[in-house]
């Protein structure tokens, strides 16, 4: 059997003995149950398992995998199951209620540049902000960060726990893209230019103001602003087939949203939408109002997604171009069959798995990788069942 593969400093060599030294965690493929679908069969195997409320998952030019966990640690997870202590460097997080460490995603060039990004929530006072830093990751022999930056704050009321956003999607140029919550209390701060809150951002790698900001330069907005009314970005992703940016949103009861992010527009929080106050009183003052935007699609009753991933592999051939979401409360995976920007299909996969399904990711192999969201969180591999 050889050695594995370990990436350290943008190169590949063997390494086994010091590797092994660091895990904590061994799954060895274990549990593995299956399930129908359009495709056929699916196998569904747990990969890595008592990780506490992991939230996202970046892959790595070898094939491993970082995964944060909630409560403020980061960790490197081979594809055989094997997870490290956590890494050292990690920006301390203010982990209450919703907040924490959140999601972390990879530099496009990270195999030269070892650089990731961190989404998470910081302490603001009495309450919390999202933040975004980077740092350059060492995978070798003692995993950790180094040269760790904060690069954005939050501006605006502070949270007391909920709604943070927080996805990273990186575009081809280099700029980061983020997503922001209302912070719940302060849901009408959506549709102001003067704070970060219930927007999706555009960021340079270094934290800077890219070129072509819409609202950069007008008297009073925050000049990172790319989008503005949204509630609780919880996915984010680049349609590969074209380029486009596409998010989900939770609703309050009913009114989950999938919507394509398009420069500069408003995408209607709290003025318009399709759900109801938790109380069951009525928010919006409309669904549709001129000037807003509407989503490609809604739920109602909520399935709270979370993640997201364009299918692009070719062990699933029939569901090349579909959209994959996880859902929370719902607690399955969904398919969206696509046309261009129309969504003509949902399937709705692993109903009976029974787990939060808080990110997704295709991975190299071109299996789909999720996480669950519990306080024993897992690692999942889903390929068919043939494989």
């Amino acid at each position: 059997m050889k050695a594995p593969i370990v990436w350290v400093s943008g190169t590949l060599s063997a390494s086994t003995a010091l590797l092994a030294s660091l895990l904590i965690v061994t799954a060895s493929r274990g549990e593995i149950t299956t399930y129908e679908s359009s495709a056929g069969p699916l196998t569904v195997q747990t990969v890595a398992q008592k990780l506490v409320h992991p939230w996202g998952l970046a892959f790595l030019p070898d094939g491993r995998m970082l995964v944060t966990e909630r409560p403020g640690r980061l960790r490197l997870v081979t594809p055989q199951g094997q997870v490290s202590k956590p890494l050292q460097g990690v920006p301390e997080v203010w982990a209450s209620g919703q907040g924490g460490l959140l999601d972390v995603a990879a530099d496009k060039d990270v195999a030269s540049n070892h650089t990731i990004y961190l989404c998470y929530a910081e302490r603001d006072g009495n309450g919390g902000r999202t933040a975004v830093a980077r740092a350059s990751l060492d995978a070798g022999q003692a995993p950790r960060l180094s040269d760790v930056k904060v690069i954005f704050h939050q501006q605006g009321p502070p949270s007391s726990g909920n709604h943070y956003g927080c996805r990273i999607a990186q575009g081809n140029d280099g700029n980061l893209f983020v997503t922001l919550g209302e912070h719940y209390a302060h849901r009408d701060q959506a549709q102001s230019l003067s704070n970060h809150l219930g927007k999706i951002v555009r960021i340079a790698p270094d934290g800077g103001v890219p070129d072509g900001n819409p609202f950069a330069g007008r008297d009073g907005a925050e000049p990172e602003l790319w989008s503005l009314g949204h509630r609780n970005p919880q996915g984010l992703a680049f349609n590969p087939a074209d380029g486009k940016l596409w998010e989900v949103e939770h609703g309050p009861r009913g009114g989950d949203e999938v919507n394509i992010i398009r420069k500069g527009e408003n995408y209607g929080w709290p003025v318009i939408g399709y759900g109801i106050d938790y109380n069951g009183a009525k928010i919006h003052e409309a669904t549709a109002k001129p000037g807003m935007q509407q989503p490609a699609k809604y739920w109602v009753p909520s399935i709270s997604p979370s993640g997201m991933a364009f299918y692009t592999g070719k062990l699933f051939p029939t569901w090349t171009g579909s959209l994959f979401v996880g859902a929370l409360s719902g607690q399955m995976l969904v398919r969206l069959s696509l046309d261009g920007d129309k969504i003509t299909g949902e399937e709705r996969l692993l109903q009976t798995l029974d787990e939060r399904i808080r990110d997704v990711r295709q991975g190299p192999d071109g299996a789909l990788w999720l996480l669950t969201d519990s306080d024993t969180g897992r690692l999942l591999r889903v390929v068919p069942a043939a494989n």
